[in-house]
């Protein structure tokens, strides 16, 4: 006899019914059944340091993380993190009480939220934004309140008018991703001086996704929130591993704040993945005390191949909006009489051998991010190439 449910009720908690398969895993899916390139998910092709990569074999080798590590971290990692803090911003953290270790920047967004976000809590994120914010917000019973970042000037700003207004007395928590995926927009000393100013002023939480932290470009600048007047007690500042040294599937990332938001953090993170990446933490640690010719020649790379594919995008016909910080480009398809991002990107594979992304996925308002379409350029330059001129071909 069939077991009877309960209910005709849909299985999957109403709070996530709006999020289904992610596009990432749709349309990398389609780049594998055509054989397209594949410029939608952002990871690279290439690995990481050697040296780093060693690291890791080494502590593989010598029974180092293979069990259990501590649940905050191991403390090599929470030093070199503390210690990277203080050496690239002159931010002082302790590394017992002030610093976690997470699988990732995904879980630290989703630990930090479910941990300081409550039900009925509005959360002001940027938008578009990306995608694990929105469900997070979700999992935790907050309502989502995009300020959204608009086409200016050959990139995407923000209006700080705009984000004042959308504070309200529901207002828990300022939701801040800089370098911003998917606009590549890099938040300015005074814009990040305002939002300061405004959290100070409402006593509001801030959590910064700040993952992209060494790559930025040109004349643009990377300067954490939490080093603002009044932040540091306020701000849970996100980073990872996986985006600076090339080597994604480690998950390694992290959180750094004042020792009552750490520990409300560690009280979630510790009920969802409780400790992870137990050898990767000890290469990781390695990696973050690489002297600073390596981030130099990391960022000197992703500069180079954000040309190379700018430039190939432009000739394709696109309006690009050359990043300040991230490895993505966002496109306008307006210009070759598109308008559906949607569409075009689940035809492109067919049309040009390319995937990408269509940045409506990352907006509340489908309709505002409807034309706008993002690659990525963390590829191999040959690839780069070799992508440019297809779509060129298109």
């Amino acid at each position: 006899m069939a077991a009877m449910t309960s209910s005709a009720r849909p299985h999957l908690n109403r709070r996530l019914a709006e999020f289904g398969t992610t596009i990432f895993a749709e349309m990398s899916a389609l780049a594998q059944s055509t054989g397209s390139i594949n410029l939608g998910q952002g990871f690279p092709d290439t690995d990481g340091p050697e040296e780093v990569r060693e690291a890791a074999v080494r502590a593989l080798r010598d029974g180092r993380g293979n069990q259990y590590p501590p649940g905050p971290g191991i403390p090599e990692l929470r030093t070199a993190i503390a210690a990277h803090q203080r050496r690239r911003y002159g931010l002082s953290y302790d590394p017992g009480t002030e610093v976690l270790v997470t699988a990732g920047a995904t879980e630290a967004i989703a630990a930090a939220l479910l941990a300081l976000v409550e039900p009925g809590d509005e959360v002001v994120a940027l938008e578009p934004y990306y995608d694990s914010y929105a469900a997070s917000i979700a999992m935790a019973g907050g309502t989502r309140v995009p300020v959204t970042l608009r086409p200016h000037d050959g990139g995407f700003r923000l209006d700080l008018d705009e984000l004042r207004a959308a504070v309200t007395g529901r207002t828990r928590l300022l939701l801040i991703n800089t370098p911003h995926n998917p606009t590549g927009t890099v938040l300015t000393r005074a814009e990040l001086a305002a939002i300061a100013e405004l959290a100070v002023e409402r006593d509001l939480l801030v959590v910064t996704d700040e993952v992209y932290e060494h790559l930025v470009f040109d004349d643009a600048e990377h300067l954490p929130l939490a080093s603002f007047p009044g932040m540091r007690e306020r701000t849970v500042t996100i980073g990872s591993a996986g985006k600076t040294f090339s080597f994604t599937g480690w998950k390694v990332g992290w959180v750094t704040a004042a020792p009552e938001l750490v520990t409300a953090v560690r009280s979630v993170k510790q009920f969802l993945t409780y400790v992870s990446s137990g050898p990767f933490q000890y290469a990781v640690a390695e990696a973050l005390a690489l002297p600073d010719t390596y981030f130099e020649a990391y960022r000197a790379g992703m500069l180079a191949k954000r040309d190379i594919l700018a430039a190939g995008l432009t000739e394709a016909g696109f309006e690009v909006f050359k990043p300040a910080g991230t490895y993505f480009i966002t496109t306008d398809i307006r210009p070759l009489g598109e308008k559906d991002g949607f569409a075009f990107c689940r035809a492109l594979p067919e049309r040009a051998g390319v995937v990408a992304i269509p940045n409506a996925v990352f907006y509340d308002d489908r309709d505002a991010g409807a034309p706008f379409v993002r690659f990525a350029f963390c590829k191999r330059e040959e690839v780069l190439r070799e992508a440019a001129e297809r779509l060129r071909r298109m």
